[in-house]
């Protein structure tokens, strides 16, 4: 495929994509603090490196790419989710010579233009949000595979498809699980999916949460921050789970525990979080109440089943942007947010800043790891324990705040086995 140097919507939104990228990274201090410290020799640490970047494409983002570019790295990218791409940010990047592709709103068949005019960069270091990109690579680019040094995945749902691509054998480079760093999922699933989602939800349909019936599907650690924001806002929280340790402990949080049938009759406002598909299908969408709003947090567009949908509906419009409402023959009327895709980044502008921080802070320590000569295997590891111990510390020193220390009588007491 030709090399080109971006494809965006407009170069002219620059200027708006450059207020909303300094916005964002003056609540940015992990990043910055790491920046400032890498920066600071004669030599940068990317020079050489080709870093492809297939994540969100907004603000917080844009800071971390910034970062990759001014480390020395050539820099390519293209957006995950084509609801979730902003147009300004694309133009403020392009702008500053980030060989950037995607476009809001673009087709499926243009997602997949955009993913391979980023990798004819041919990228040596991979960050990927959902693992189109290394899956893409595998089917289409393996001449790639040799020169690539390693990656990391940001995503529950990348994680998951990661370990099957390396149950099978099939992984042909090292991939860094930032997903499940705890510096990255105990705050931005669990944080920043709960306050992210809410703020999609509620911008799109102006609608109340308190009192309402709220069905969260899945109780990971997504599911327990978006179900404990809809209880913070007064809502009567239903979970459904399909694994007995996370159902017993939804019901321990005060939640009621009921399978999808049973709550379809109840809910009012219904969010997955699963990383699966047709969680929400036909059986679910017959027994729902007029009026509901089924929402989407996981990666892809398949948790509330569209298709089903399509199919119950005898009539289907816009009820406002953002919104598709599908009329049933009864009468019924079910609203669909963002298409049944991510929520809170379709219909808002995701995680918030200083969630996204340290996040970043983890995918840019392992970007640094890997171009620093690392020795990694080929397939999915974990993060390093000292790499995702230096994202907290960053956050801490950023806070101003201090860890207690053991004495050596305590180090001296924790080794030993004697009373």
């Amino acid at each position: 495929m030709e090399r080109k140097n971006c494809s965006v919507a407009d170069i002219g939104l620059a200027r708006e994509g450059w207020e909303r990228i300094n916005w964002a990274w003056q609540f940015m201090p992990v990043l910055r603090l790491i920046y400032e410290k890498e920066s600071a020799g004669e030599k940068k640490p990317l020079d050489g490196h080709t870093v492809a970047a297939c994540l969100h494409l907004e603000a917080k983002t844009a800071c971390l790419l910034k970062v990759f570019k001014d480390l020395g790295a050539v820099v390519t990218a293209a957006g995950s989710n084509p609801l979730s791409t902003q147009d300004p940010i694309c133009a403020a990047l392009a702008e500053y010579g980030v060989h950037v592709f995607s476009k809001h709103g673009m087709s499926a068949s243009e997602y997949e233009e955009n993913l391979r005019y980023m990798l004819a960069w041919e990228p040596d270091i991979i960050i990927d949000d959902g693992c189109d990109t290394v899956a893409m690579i595998h089917e289409h680019f393996q001449e790639l595979a040799p020169g690539i040094l390693g990656g990391s995945e940001e995503t529950t749902t990348g994680i998951k498809r990661l370990r099957a691509m390396d149950a099978e054998g099939l992984l042909k480079f090292p991939m860094l699980a930032v997903n499940d760093a705890l510096s990255k999922y105990l705050f931005d699933n669990r944080y920043g999916t709960g306050q992210s989602v809410w703020d999609g939800i509620v911008r799109t349909t102006n609608c109340v949460v308190a009192g309402k019936n709220v069905v969260v599907a899945g109780y990971g650690w997504c599911g327990k921050g978006v179900a404990s924001r809809a209880a913070g806002q007064g809502a009567h929280v239903i979970v459904a789970e399909i694994n007995p340790h996370k159902a017993l402990e939804a019901h321990m949080d005060g939640y009621q525990v009921m399978d999808m049938r049973q709550a379809s009759e109840v809910g009012d406002i219904f969010v997955t979080v699963t990383g699966n598909t047709q969680v929400i299908r036909r059986e679910h969408f017959e027994k729902m109440r007029d009026g509901v709003l089924l929402a989407n947090a996981g990666h892809f567009d398949v948790e509330v089943y569209v298709p089903h949908l399509r199919e119950l509906a005898v009539k289907t419009y816009d009820s406002r942007s953002n919104v598709r409402t599908y009329e049933l023959s009864d009468g019924r009327r079910l609203h669909l947010l963002a298409e049944g895709r991510l929520v809170n980044l379709a219909s808002g502008d995701g995680h918030p800043i200083e969630i996204m921080d340290t996040s970043f802070a983890a995918q840019l320590l392992s970007c640094l790891y890997i171009a620093g000569g690392a020795s990694l295997k080929r397939g999915l590891q974990k993060v390093p324990e000292f790499l995702d111990d230096m994202v907290a510390n960053y956050k801490l020193e950023s806070l101003g705040l201090k860890l207690e220390r053991l004495t050596p009588e305590q180090e001296k007491y924790l080794k030993d086995w004697r009373e």
